[in-house]
């Protein structure tokens, strides 16, 4: 107790033509003081979204009002962004917002249709069934996510450590033996000349490695970062061999995904097709299905501009089709995303399977024609020393 009280002599104020030394009123100012600069807002997992809108839809489907299943939320969220929204959100709701508008506070959370996706539920009466939709189907993504890396780990693990093998070889190994066949000064081998030719090389020209890196990752970020870049990047995509067909599966896919959640929670087909263009990863999808939007605006329907772009299947087209003139384009288009969804993990786990051997075969050939030229020019170097 005596160490926290202040003694009389410390309360008195200081006698006249007496000062407070700067250090000291400094440094009490510096421990009343906290700062709390924060240059980046924590990310929120896709995952924490899915679970929250999960354990929403049962909060609500079990009679639970909104308010009570928000709040008891905000207290058990792991992530610290969602927890201080959700703790916004209890404000807003008990000064009658609605709980669109209250998650709106903080939309990055979200993905691109979420908040049009609960706005449409809340007007229709059908929150629970709306949130069950979007858990289902932010947990697909994460599993298409998931099956993706996975599969890349192995052949990625191959392909670094033959890149570091060639790097050794060519940075250590090589340089001796160069130095053994030309103390011997024999006749070497066509393959042991060209891998002399190239160690000499890559020693010389050293710097073009590091330089080419940095250029690599100027152009991944102008690929990333810029709306030009992101526009040919993604061109580019849809235009190579093996990846292009992937890209497409995954860009339809998603549109159909996210238009038929959209519409089976009631939101008009424009601002569905507004939503799905905004949650394309593909900036030459969503800008075809804006030009959709603008056909349909039109009166032109959904099938008819969907076509006209030339970047959706047949069988899509034709699915939106039936779905258009049956009154059903819902279910069309869930069973459509439903198809391109499963021909997508076939064609990436047929991607995968062969990029494996093909790495590692390409590892066996650097590998053994090293091993070739190195001891067929020792073999033909101790003959000829031989000989003399």
């Amino acid at each position: 107790m005596a160490g926290t009280l202040l003694s009389a002599s410390d309360a008195r104020p200081p006698a006249s033509g007496a000062t407070v030394p700067a250090a000291t009123s400094t440094g009490a100012t510096r421990r009343r003081v906290r700062l709390n600069v924060t240059l980046t807002k924590p990310k929120v997992p896709p995952a924490e979204v899915m679970h929250l809108s999960r354990q929403l839809a049962a909060f609500v489907g079990a009679g639970v009002p909104i308010l009570a299943a928000v709040s008891v939320l905000s207290e058990t969220t792991p992530s610290p962004r969602l927890r201080d929204l959700l703790r916004h959100c209890v404000v807003d709701l008990q000064q009658g917002q609605p709980f669109s508008d209250a998650l709106a506070r903080d939309a990055a959370i979200f993905p691109p249709y979420y908040l049009g996706i609960v706005r449409s539920a809340e007007l229709t009466g059908r929150l629970d069934l709306a949130l069950d939709q979007l858990s289902a189907y932010l947990e697909r993504d994460l599993e298409a996510r998931s099956k993706v890396r996975s599969a890349l780990v192995y052949p990625a693990i191959v392909l670094v450590l033959s890149l570091v093998t060639m790097a050794l070889m060519i940075g250590f190994v090589l340089p001796r033996f160069t130095r053994f066949f030309r103390e011997l000064d024999a006749e070497l081998p066509v393959a042991t000349r060209m891998l002399i030719g190239v160690g000499d090389a890559v020693q010389r020209w050293w710097f073009i490695a590091p330089a080419g890196l940095v250029a690599a990752a100027a152009v991944w970020w102008w690929a990333r970062s810029t709306r030009p870049g992101r526009a040919v990047r993604d061109r580019l995509l849809l235009r190579l061999p093996l990846v292009g067909p992937i890209v497409r599966l995954a860009a339809v896919e998603r549109a159909c995904r996210v238009l038929g959640a959209m519409m089976r929670a009631g939101v008009p087909l424009l601002e569905g097709l507004t939503a799905a263009s905004e949650a394309s990863t593909n900036v030459v999808y969503r800008r075809a299905l804006l030009a959709v939007r603008e056909g349909a605006m039109l009166g032109e329907g959904v099938a008819g501009p969907i076509a006209s772009t030339g970047l959706f299947p047949a069988a899509a087209v034709q699915m939106i089709r039936v779905g258009e003139h049956t009154g059903t384009l819902d279910t069309q288009l869930d069973a459509a995303g439903r198809y391109y969804a499963a021909e997508l993990e076939h064609r990436l786990k047929r991607l995968t399977t062969l990029f494996e051997p093909a790495v590692i075969v390409f590892m066996g050939l650097v590998v053994g024609f090293v091993a070739v030229a190195l001891v067929s020019a020792m073999y033909g170097a101790l003959g000829s020393s031989r000989l003399r």
